[in-house]
């Protein structure tokens, strides 16, 4: 495993051209600030485009090589071996890893429950949903690196729409019970660190039933037909649901830093993230569209089951044109396991850096500032929720453990994780160089809630030194 202070690292901004943040002279930018490819990158472009395959991290000769118990990882096989055959869940795939090589990896099930002549594969593609947060979080702190974006910057400075943007103040007549809804101005503009932290104000309009969140709904901002840009002319004439820096409020704000990434790169976000981290980290199949490597297909729930409110649909036939950067990244667990080793080796990977060590820690240190308050979703988000009675914060983009004994489930101070909306599941312990990843496609919350608590007390409870 290379680590942070090995010599000779290659920082990747030097080695890959930064399409988009240079305008050659005599060439236009297009409307929308971007650059239109010349010829030179659209060839290169093109000789680029054959699929690549991920490789792998090492992989250990056991589980025991790497600290853990190869008996007792076995009951992750006989939890879900027993749930997939009584069809509680279509299948699942699960990799731990521990001191940079992975320790133990297993498909269980079917891609598609109704499909046996589809079995779930290692390299199976999922939809992560929020576990794309901690990619383009990562991807934003490159900019900073590059002096182009800074947390303390108003929102409004990339997104003017912003600056006109009040808070919905909610209240009940006493007489009727008449919900109404007033306006009062912010008491102090939005910023970008409110948008790695959840406390810019904005909500999703799924994930309750204020009178926000019902404008929300009824303006279609998780089309998946939108743009970056049309979905933040949509949010800014919105009402916040509460005062920028004052409350937790699990909602959008990672989608708004992905306009943001775009706005100051020149790029489209899915080009920005592709060449700038997936690619570097050798990510190759993990994109906003489905990427394919050795007929393994895309993973997806019961059919009988809906899509939750809470994600918008995903066709192959006809991919979002939306690049969500709160929910639409698709990956397998051996990409994701290459970022989450990344992080582990204070940002850096096969000697290409992506992030200084400084910035992964600060990317990973509780950023809610003393005495902010919790939005009424914040507890349906389980083990996830930042919450100082869980001793539990939330750092840039990702969860992070602040104390020991408070949280339901086993891990370390320093600790950090997140989940998405249809089960997939990750979490990275410094102190044990250990991670654990759960890609699994499931509606029913409750039921994919479970899970994350079983992985932590299984793998944690395997561990032999």
């Amino acid at each position: 495993m290379v680590t942070a202070k090995t010599p000779g690292i290659i920082r990747q901004t030097a080695a890959l051209p930064r399409i988009g943040t240079h305008t050659p002279h005599g060439t236009a930018r297009r409307a929308n600030g971007s650059v239109p490819a010349t010829g030179a990158v659209r060839r290169n472009m093109k000789e680029t485009a054959l699929p690549l395959k991920t490789c792998p991290l090492d992989r250990a000769e056991s589980p025991e090589a790497a600290g853990l118990s190869a008996r007792r990882l076995q009951a992750i096989s006989s939890v879900l071996n027993a749930d997939v055959d009584r069809r509680k869940i279509p299948g699942a795939v699960v990799l731990i890893a521990r001191k940079g090589r992975i320790a133990w990896f297993e498909a269980f099930g079917f891609e598609h429950a109704d499909a046996p002549s589809r079995p779930m594969q290692r390299h199976s593609v999922f939809r992560i949903a929020a576990m794309t947060r901690p990619v383009v979080g990562a991807a934003a702190l490159m900019l900073m690196e590059e002096g182009r974006l800074a947390l303390n910057d108003p929102v409004e400075h990339y997104i003017p729409e912003f600056a006109r943007v009040q808070v919905g103040v909610e209240t009940v007549d006493a007489n009727s019970g008449e919900r109404r809804l007033a306006l009062a101005p912010v008491r102090r503009a939005m910023t970008v660190h409110d948008l790695f932290r959840h406390t810019s104000g904005l909500t999703y309009g799924q994930f309750g039933d204020s009178l926000v969140q019902r404008q929300y709904r009824e303006n279609g901002l998780m089309d998946p037909a939108q743009s970056n840009a049309e979905m933040v002319t949509k949010l800014a004439a919105l009402p916040l649901q509460c005062q920028p820096g004052e409350v937790f409020e699990y909602g959008m704000s990672t989608d708004v830093l992905g306009r943001i990434i775009e706005i100051v790169s020149g790029m489209d976000l899915d080009r920005f993230v592709a060449e700038r981290v997936t690619q570097p980290l050798g990510m190759h199949a993990t994109g906003f569209r489905l990427i394919r490597q050795d007929g393994a297909g895309l993973a997806v729930p019961f059919r009988d089951s809906a899509v939750p409110s809470a994600l918008f649909a995903y066709d192959d036939d006809n991919p979002p044109r939306w690049h969500s950067g709160g929910a639409g990244l698709l990956s397998t667990a051996g990409d994701y396991a290459r970022f989450c080793q990344m992080l582990l080796n204070g940002g850096v990977l096969d000697r290409v850096r992506v992030l200084s060590r400084k910035s992964v820690d600060l990317m990973l240190a509780n950023h809610l500032p003393p005495g902010a308050d919790y939005g009424g979703s914040t507890r349906g988000l389980g083990i996830n929720a930042p919450l100082p009675e869980l001793g539990q914060g939330h750092g840039l983009a990702v969860g992070v453990r602040t104390e020991r004994g408070l949280c339901p489930v086993p891990g370390s101070v320093g600790d950090f994780y997140w989940g998405g909306a249809l089960g997939t599941y990750f979490w990275a312990d410094p102190q044990e160089q250990l991670f654990a990843i759960l890609m699994l496609q499931e509606n029913d919350l409750a039921t994919r809630a479970g899970y994350r608590s079983l992985l932590r007390n299984i793998v944690y409870g395997a561990l032999e030194d």
